[in-house]
Parts: C-alpha cells; sequence; structure tokens
C-alpha cells in the first residue's frame, strides 16, 4: 500500500473509533438526512393555568382541635376542601379533599378579667389528592357572603359582616368558639358569628374569659388575599 493511501486508511479507522467510543448516532430523516437533534425530540404539551382570583373563598374543614390555651405562634394545622372550586368557565381546579394547610400567628389567653382567649391564622399551602402542591396567601373567613354559624357537627349557616380582619374567639356554646373581632366596647365583647352557639354570647361580659376552642370538624372558609393560576385538575 502507498504511503499516502496507508495515512488516509488509518485517519478514518481513527474517525470510526471515535464515532463509536461517544455512541454519536446522527439522527436521520425519513429521507435518510442527518437532522438537527432538538428536531428530534418530541415537544411537550402546553399547560393551560386558569386564574383563581383574589377573595375567592374555599368552604374547608378543621382536621384536628386547636384552642388558645395550648397553641404556639407557629403551629400548623391542617384543613380539608368541602366543596370543589371551578373556574369562571366550570373547569374543575380543586376537587373535594384537597388540603388546605393553616398556621397560628398570634394567640392570646384567656384572664381573668372576662376577656376570652383568641387565636388568628393563615393559610399558606394548598395540595390537591394528586400530589400538586402551590403556596397560597389566604385568611379566615366566613362563608357565602358572611359571617358563619357552624356546629360541631360541621353545620352551616352564614350572615353579613366583613370578610377579612376576623379571627378564633372564645365564648362560643359547650367551650367552642366564635369567628369575628374583639370588639372595643366592655371587658369580653365580641363581634361575629358563634361556632355551636347562639347570639347570646355576643356582647356579654364574662366572668371568667372562654379559651377559643376549634373543635375538630368545624367548618369555616379560607378567602384568597392573592389570585393563584392552576392547571385543569388531572387525577393521577
Amino acid at each position: 500500500m502507498k504511503p499516502g493511501n496507508r495515512y488516509l486508511a488509518c485517519a478514518l479507522a481513527l474517525a470510526l473509533l471515535s464515532v463509536t467510543a461517544w455512541g454519536i448516532t446522527p439522527p436521520v430523516s425519513a429521507t435518510g438526512n442527518s437532522l438537527p437533534a432538538a428536531a428530534s425530540q418530541k415537544k411537550k404539551p402546553r399547560i393551560k393555568y386558569y386564574r383563581l382570583n383574589a377573595n375567592q373563598t374555599l368552604h374547608v374543614r378543621i382536621g384536628q382541635t386547636i384552642r388558645s390555651d395550648t397553641a404556639r405562634v407557629g403551629d400548623t394545622f391542617t384543613t380539608t376542601v368541602v366543596d370543589p372550586v371551578y373556574s369562571a368557565n366550570g373547569v374543575e381546579l380543586i376537587p373535594q379533599g384537597s388540603v388546605v394547610t393553616g398556621r397560628v400567628t398570634s394567640v392570646l389567653k384567656a384572664k381573668k378579667d372576662g376577656k376570652p382567649g383568641a387565636m388568628d391564622v393563615a393559610f399558606f399551602k394548598l395540595r390537591l389528592p394528586n400530589g400538586r402542591s402551590t403556596a397560597i396567601n389566604g385568611s379566615l373567613t366566613d362563608l357565602s357572603s358572611g359571617s358563619t354559624s357552624s356546629d360541631n357537627e360541621g353545620g352551616a349557616s352564614a350572615k353579613k359582616m366583613s370578610k377579612r380582619n376576623v379571627k378564633f374567639i372564645g365564648g362560643g356554646a359547650a367551650g367552642g368558639a366564635m369567628i369575628g373581632a374583639l370588639a372595643g366596647g366592655g371587658k369580653g365583647a365580641a363581634i361575629g358569628a358563634a361556632i355551636g352557639a347562639g347570639a347570646g354570647f355576643i356582647g356579654k361580659k364574662f366572668r371568667k374569659g372562654d379559651e377559643a376552642k376549634v373543635n375538630e370538624g368545624t367548618e369555616f372558609g379560607v378567602i384568597l388575599n392573592q389570585s393563584v393560576a392552576l392547571p385543569a385538575y388531572r387525577p393521577t
């Protein structure tokens, strides 16, 4: 073999070995022409998101009992979504059984002067049954358009009042709690909806303040302070 041909054969052999060693197989089209790497990959379908606007209220049920004499700031608790939530055009975004996690943000224990215990809470996470989680910014509120009365078995009704700046307050029936705000009037006065109690508890002075106790199974509302974008819900 001539020296020139020998060198050419060696170069071709080395090139072939390099391609084999690195596993390089250029993509080939149906016509036999090489294709760019990006063109050989399938494009993932684009996920469509729907917006839940601020002021949307979620109907939830608390999963454990919390009370002002034992709770601490930073304690977390979970609630379960009772009613599914849909987009404006009827697409299910948050199914029944989704979990909304809350956090205690302030605690006031009951005092001997008749001032009831109180707890402020906030809601920060939503987890769907398919495992998808998203951050939310939510506050305690009533159900529907007004203040919510809810018994320990989970029944609920509503009355008109402000939707925000409310808390759990001691003074409900059987040591329960009210959803409302501490009034600026006399000691122990409160405004809001009694959870498991009649209106006679509101505005009454107590000899001894009652602790705020929110029993497991109590239903109330979580109002969104900021909008949330979610895709259509799909079970796993």
